[in-house]
């Protein structure tokens, strides 16, 4: 495979197949799953390619599950047997990196809860970074966020109207090659299927075009802390009353479980008492390419619409970070409290080392303010939290990165890497 991608999820990759007897690699329908898994792969199988085969699996998943290892078993919920027939495998080689089931839709509970100790690792496969699609210039290592000495720096790259074009484009990695209209031409048809064919797979499929008229809607509010109500009130179609408020939430965890939506948790930490968190969550599609398909927003439509290219383009930074965070074992969350104060990311290690990011999109005066919020943060914090916190930055569409003398840094989102 001499053409293959190299994704940052390889290193994880590669990591867990020498610790567990399995991965389950998960994500969205055209992420790159099975063609990172093949890498990985030294034999595979194809739940997808017929009847006939997911017939064999059913019946004889020892067949199946034969060859040499690590075995890709692609699809693996179209045959949700296998499960248990992989995991008694394992037990009975008492070998690792024997398998990599890949999905692109979570299977019930019941069927994948037990795992065991050292059988299955779950790995999210995401769209491509722009480190990862060749869009970043890779001047700012992600890591250094993490050291409270590091100073950054950076000169370059991609200009605001490049960032428009990469909004709207995406990472889907079979696309990112492609001129951007294309790619989002692609990207519609792809919003499409999701309402019309992925979701109808899912127990209890909702109706077709209320899935599209939700996806408008929470592409509408991108970046926001959005409330069911209001989501529910712009599904209305052709004068029809929108979609419950109180099914809008099962919705949202149907289009969890296909990887096309996945929510922002709020950071919970020790703050002071005199404030209190809030704790909903912020929603982001898997790429904002799906935002701004459903919209049919090209570049100029955000050139157009300042407000609304800040909310995407804090969008596509938190796949970026949720991405470079995920190759260092990190989490992102993001915090408001019941001040008004609120942090677009916080980006936290196993080790209790965090960093907090605002997203702007470069002017000076936004610059100030973000800064002025990050530093409010850490007045926010017990003693002990705020002694954690590695580094305080503001990521930018701009062409400069640099430390500021208090230390913030200013961060082009398309100078990271890890």
């Amino acid at each position: 495979m001499s053409t293959y991608s190299t994704r940052l999820i390889d290193r994880k990759i590669s990591k867990k197949l020498k610790s567990t007897g399995g991965i389950l690699l998960k994500g969205a329908r055209y992420c790159g799953k099975t063609t990172t898994a093949l890498f990985h792969a030294a034999s595979s199988v194809r739940f997808d390619e017929s009847e006939q085969i997911r017939e064999q699996a059913t019946l004889m998943p020892h067949i199946v599950l034969q060859g040499e290892t690590p075995r890709l078993i692609d699809e693996w919920q179209l045959v949700p047997s296998i499960w248990n027939a992989a995991r008694y495998e394992i037990d009975r080689r008492r070998a690792k990196g024997q398998f990599i089931l890949t999905g692109s839709a979570s299977p019930s509970d019941d069927i994948s809860a037990h795992t065991g100790a050292g059988r299955f690792a779950r790995i999210t496969l995401r769209t491509m970074s722009l480190a990862e699609s060749g869009d970043s210039i890779k001047s700012v290592d992600f890591r250094d966020c993490f050291e409270k000495s590091a100073q950054i720096g950076g000169l370059g790259g991609a200009a605001i109207e490049d960032y428009a074009r990469l909004i709207v484009r995406g990472g889907m990695p079979a696309l990112v090659g492609e001129p951007v209209e294309i790619a989002h031409e692609a990207m519609r048809d792809y919003v499409e299927n999701i309402a019309f064919i992925d979701m109808q797979k899912l127990d209890s499929p909702p109706t077709p075009e209320r899935i599209a008229a939700l996806i408008r809607s929470l592409s509408r509010n991108i970046s926001t802390e959005t409330s069911l109500e209001k989501l529910a009130s712009e599904t209305g179609i052709d004068g029809k009353p929108g979609i419950a408020a109180s099914t809008i939430r099962k919705y949202l965890d149907q289009l969890t479980e296909i990887f096309i939506l996945e929510e922002l948790p709020a950071w919970k930490t020790h703050i002071r008492s005199a404030v209190q968190q809030r704790v909903k969550p912020k929603w982001h599609f898997v790429d904002t390419s799906v935002a701004a398909a459903a919209l049919r927003f090209l570049p100029k439509s955000l050139l157009n619409d300042v407000f609304a290219y800040g909310l995407f383009f804090e969008s596509m930074a938190i796949r970026d970070l949720r991405i470079y965070a995920d190759a260092l074992d990190g989490k992102v969350y993001h915090y408001r409290d019941s001040s008004g104060l609120e942090i677009d990311a916080i980006a936290e290690l196993p080790d209790e080392r965090w960093a907090a990011f605002e997203v702007k999109l470069g002017s000076t005066e936004s610059i100030d303010e973000a800064a002025a919020h990050l530093k409010k943060l850490l007045t926010r914090l017990t003693p002990e939290k705020a002694a954690q916190c590695a580094s305080l930055n503001v990521i930018i569409a701009g062409h400069s990165s640099y430390t500021r003398k208090d230390g913030i840094h200013v961060i082009s989102l398309g100078h990271l890497s890890v």
